[in-house]
């Protein structure tokens, strides 16, 4: 699993649904270059866990706008089938609501960028080209600064949903290390101290922990 953490986020340009039910062509990072960016991957739409993330993103999203951060999702399902989910209600399994952007990563690139395609491509004795488990996302997760650099990632297997608030405490946690130039002990919360980046800093810590 590669670590893209300090380095720069793959760019893209694919399609898109956004604000629920528009299909765009063209969908790329850079529009977002001088924002925060929660880059999320999911495995396939019209499943089971997949929905309650997406739901639990959307009933975040003010919390997210509020930071300067936009909320992106991607699985390698197409733009048609994204929008088709979108237009089907919650009670019924559907994604009905959500308005950030979902990408159709169809050639499944983007997944293989970040390192977080399930399965694999192979080529058997005969020269022919075969597939190797499941070509689906598995549920990344990375945190883009402003200049496009990732700051964290997490990757959960297929059957594990992740949890929004620990996605926001990791913005909290950047934007407070930027704003005040004090790192964040384990645990930290909004609101909570820091440590200055020293020795001096980290025995304060402990005496006071």
């Amino acid at each position: 699993m590669a670590v893209l953490v300090g380095k720069e986020a793959p760019g893209f340009n694919a399609a898109a649904v956004i604000n629920g039910d528009e299909i765009v062509e063209g969908f790329t990072l850079e529009q977002f270059k001088g924002k925060y960016v929660v880059l999320f991957f999911y495995p396939k739409d019209f499943t089971f866990v997949c929905p309650t993330e997406l739901h639990a993103f959307q009933a975040k999203l003010d919390e997210f706008k509020s930071r300067n951060v936009e909320v992106v999702a991607v699985s390698t399902d197409t733009e048609q089938s994204h929008w088709g989910w979108l237009q089907l209600s919650k009670d019924k399994g559907g994604i009905e609501g959500i308005t950030y952007p979902i990408v159709a990563d169809t050639n499944k690139t983007i997944s293989h960028n970040y390192d977080v395609l399930a399965g694999d491509f192979y080529y058997d004795e005969e020269g022919m080209l075969q597939a190797e488990g499941e070509l689906v996302a598995y549920r990344g997760l990375f945190l883009i600064d402003k200049e496009g650099v990732v700051r964290h990632q997490l990757v959960n297997d297929l059957p594990l949903g992740r949890n929004v608030d620990e996605a926001l405490r990791m913005v909290d946690a950047l934007q407070f290390f930027e704003e005040k130039g004090e790192v964040c002990p384990a645990n930290w919360s909004k609101g909570a101290e820091g440590l200055k980046d020293t020795h001096d800093g980290v025995a304060d810590y402990l005496s006071r922990n």
